[in-house]
């Protein structure tokens, strides 16, 4: 049975890091972000930031995440259901393989990062009404303010000019999930930027 723990700011990151060394199945919850949860492994934990190799709903690999601490309202450590899971993940031949020396401690760190390890990156920023807006491309620039992403639409056709994110909007990164390796798939590869200011992107 998992403890379901009431977030800290100063246990957070040892109860993440306390995960992370018992190879602990975990699941948490953002409330401010999202309705739903997070299931996976901890793949690192640092000042601002943890990384989570997330397990989607199908009990597949469903990407790498990486997300704010202060986000993050309730953890479950183990995940209830975690014997049925690990089980189902050793059927499927799935282990969680985490990238090495990962930055966690600034978003400009974990967005370079993220842009070095995967084509495409999915972005989530901070809307009006608290919840999250994802877009999704290549990184193609990085500023001191912000950096810039050559997106792909959810019809999966590249956007032609840039678009620019600050740094301080962006509460999570995503590397190599279900629905961006889709999306990179059917769009190919990317043609070349045309000149011009950043655009406003598309959301996903």
């Amino acid at each position: 049975m998992g403890n379901v723990i009431e977030l800290k700011t100063t246990s957070r990151r040892a109860q993440l890091r306390e995960a992370q060394e018992n190879r602990q199945l975990v699941r948490l919850w953002r409330e401010g972000l999202e309705h739903g949860s997070f299931c996976g492994y901890v793949g690192g934990v640092g000042r601002e930031f943890v990384l989570l190799w997330v397990v989607g709903d199908t009990i597949t690999y469903d990407g790498l995440y990486v997300m704010r601490h202060r986000d993050i309202t309730e953890l479950e450590a183990p995940d209830k259901h975690h014997a049925f899971m690990e089980k189902a993940l050793a059927l499927k031949q799935l282990a969680p393989r985490m990238p090495k020396a990962f930055p966690l401690d600034s978003i400009r760190d974990v967005v370079q990062a993220a842009g070095r390890a995967a084509t495409v990156i999915g972005v989530h920023v901070d809307s009006e009404d608290e919840a999250e807006v994802c877009y999704i491309g290549r990184l193609v620039g990085v500023e001191d303010d912000g950096f810039t992403l050559q997106e792909v639409s959810p019809d999966a056709e590249w956007l032609r000019e840039a678009s620019f994110f600050a740094w301080d909007e962006v509460s999570t990164v995503s590397m190599e999930d279900g629905y961006a390796q889709a999306l990179l798939a059917v769009a190919g590869m990317p043609p070349p930027l045309t000149q011009g200011d950043s655009g406003v992107g598309h959301a996903h």
